[in-house]
């Protein structure tokens, strides 16, 4: 791929790799549960390596994974898959400044591999955009090892799953490593008592909701967090402490 003869030599590009390889089994553990879930689901293979590989979005696929097989209306399962990757939005506006001077495809290909570990881990390493040439090569570097071992292991993992579906018992609870990985990823991105609250707002409102068909207790747990931390910035002075969201 060029985007990768592009960074791979340069040593952010291992650096990013290296932080990353740590998160690896935990996204592949998920990766693969998320697979065989596409094939047992009634998915076929064709199908199921097609949401694989291009869609890339996990979260979102096992929430329009159910909602396929029921037979639900096409608009529930955009709304479910728009709301369930809302964070997204906020990522790639946090991003921008480091991509913004980028060609298209090169912003669109950093758009399309960005997750949830691979952002936690750039922001933490580079807090702010570098000012210079080789500063913003690093840091895209960086970015790019990271997210491709994200990929890699996400994708493999569930190419794997996908070709063992028949052979791999849903009981063997693989998905509870994809839960731990994203209660991890919760906990890295709940730094400030907002966010803290919206997610404690977001899993009450979730499981308040849960007899709700199609999974809508999802949009409705993502709609009340959203509006009740709105509110408390609005009704919070700028200068209060943990102000940043």
């Amino acid at each position: 791929m060029f985007f990768l003869r592009i960074h791979r030599g340069h040593t952010a590009f291992r650096d990013g790799a290296r932080d990353m390889w740590p998160q690896a089994p935990g996204i592949a553990a998920w990766g693969l549960m998320t697979g065989v879930a596409m094939v047992k689901s009634g998915m076929s293979v064709v199908e199921s390596l097609l949401m694989a590989l291009l869609v890339f979005a996990g979260s979102s696929q096992l929430a329009s994974i159910p909602l396929i097989v029921a037979g639900a209306p096409l608009w529930v399962i955009l709304a479910t898959g728009f709301c369930v990757n809302l964070r997204f939005v906020v990522f790639s506006l946090h991003l921008r400044p480091y991509l913004m001077h980028l060609p298209l495809w090169q912003r669109l290909t950093h758009g399309y591999l960005t997750a949830d570990l691979s952002y936690v881990l750039f922001t933490r390493r580079y807090p702010q955009p570098a000012a210079d040439a080789a500063g913003r090569l690093a840091q895209e570097s960086y970015l790019a090892g990271n997210c491709f071992v994200n990929w890699a292991s996400w994708v493999g993992a569930s190419v794997v799953g996908i070709a063992l579906a028949n052979f791999i018992p849903t009981t063997w609870g693989l998905g509870f490593a994809g839960i731990l990985c994203l209660v991890g990823i919760l906990c890295s991105l709940a730094t400030t008592r907002l966010r803290a609250v919206s997610a404690a707002v977001a899993g009450v409102a979730a499981t308040a909701a849960w007899a709700l068909p199609l999974k809508l207790n999802i949009v409705v747990a993502i709609a009340v967090a959203v509006i009740l931390c709105l509110s408390l910035e609005r009704l919070r002075p700028p200068d209060a402490p943990g102000a940043a969201s």
